[in-house]
Formats: structure tokens, C-alpha cells, sequence
């Protein structure tokens, strides 16, 4: 949706049901679509988001967070929470639908295993695939690039995965069994 149009959408539907001491804005969210924030009054939407959504979902968060307001701080989705949303027109859900677009996250990160994972912020420690290891393991350690380039670590990367690799020492992981130097058994 073009966002000078869901920014119109949001100040007639905040002006309809009576927020007129209530803001709006955009935020850079990426896994969020909407928030309401009580101490400001404001309610905010993702700017990557709404791009992406259909006037319809946007029309649906923005009632969502509206009904956060009118509910109250102390509602979250609870049944307050729920009754108003149903009365104003929101969908009561908490989570944006599995199918709604979201925007491609930088990062990729890939386990020996041949997971892929995805991240919208640079990784600043080292992590192992959760699918491979509930754990921490060196043996499903997780390589990441973004546009194709190889991660640069930083030294607080650096030092993280030097005491990684010093606490998993020469011995297998006790929960997949995984040897740090050969991967997983």
C-alpha cells in the first residue's frame, strides 16, 4: 500500500473512533506490522510492511492497535482487548497471517546440515542450527552472508567464537553427539 495513503487511513480511522489526542507514525519495524504506544499516544506502523501489505491488512492493523488504545494498557489480547476488536472491526489475532508478505531479510545463514536461516540485523555472535542441536554446538555452527559476501566478524565475534571453541574442546556434543572438528556423527 503507498504509505501516504495508509498515513490518511490511519488519521480518519484514529479521528472515527475518537483518538484525536492520539499520533500517528511510521517505524522500521520488520517482523512487526503495527505497535500502540500508550506513553506517547501514538500508534506506529511499519514502514517496510505497509509497503508490502494490501490496504486491507493495513486497514486491519491499524484497527488492531487502535483497539490496543481504546482497551488500555492492562487489556494486551485479552478479552477487553478481544470484544473491541470484534466491535470495531479488527481482526482478533494477535500475529500477522502466515501468508502475509514479509520483507527479505540481508542475512543468510546456512548450518552444515543445509538449513538456511534468515536475519534482518547482523549476526554479532556466533550460532549453531537449533534444528541440528537444541543446544549450542561447534559441530552445526551457522556461516552467514549477506548479498553473497561472507560475514566479517567483529571482535566481539572473534572473542565469542574463540571461547566457543575452547569450551567445546576436543570432545563430542553430549546431546547430538557432534565433534567439533569433524561435525555432527
Amino acid at each position: 500500500m503507498d504509505l501516504d495513503d495508509a498515513r490518511t487511513m490511519a488519521r480518519e480511522l484514529l479521528a472515527a473512533h475518537g483518538l484525536h489526542d492520539w499520533t500517528f507514525t511510521f517505524d522500521r519495524a520488520k517482523r512487526r506490522a503495527g505497535l500502540c504506544l500508550f506513553g506517547s499516544r501514538t500508534i506506529s506502523l511499519s514502514r517496510h510492511l505497509t509497503a508490502l501489505h494490501s490496504p486491507d491488512q493495513v486497514r486491519d492493523t491499524l484497527l488492531h492497535e487502535i483497539a490496543h488504545a481504546l482497551a488500555g494498557a492492562e487489556a494486551g489480547h485479552g478479552p477487553t482487548w478481544r470484544a473491541i476488536a470484534s466491535r470495531i472491526g479488527a481482526s482478533p489475532q494477535r500475529n500477522l497471517p502466515a501468508d502475509a508478505p514479509l520483507p527479505e531479510a540481508p542475512w543468510r545463514g546456512r548450518c552444515p546440515g543445509g538449513h538456511e536461516h534468515h536475519r534482518y540485523r547482523r549476526p554479532v555472535r556466533p550460532v549453531s542450527c537449533s534444528h541440528c542441536c537444541p543446544q549450542f554446538c561447534m559441530a552445526h555452527l551457522i556461516t552467514w552472508t549477506r548479498g553473497g559476501q561472507p560475514l566479517q566478524p567483529t571482535p566481539t565475534y572473534r572473542r565469542s567464537l574463540v571461547q566457543s571453541k575452547k569450551r567445546a574442546g576436543a570432545s563430542p556434543c553430549p546431546r547430538c553427539g557432534g565433534h567439533p572438528a569433524r561435525g555432527p556423527r
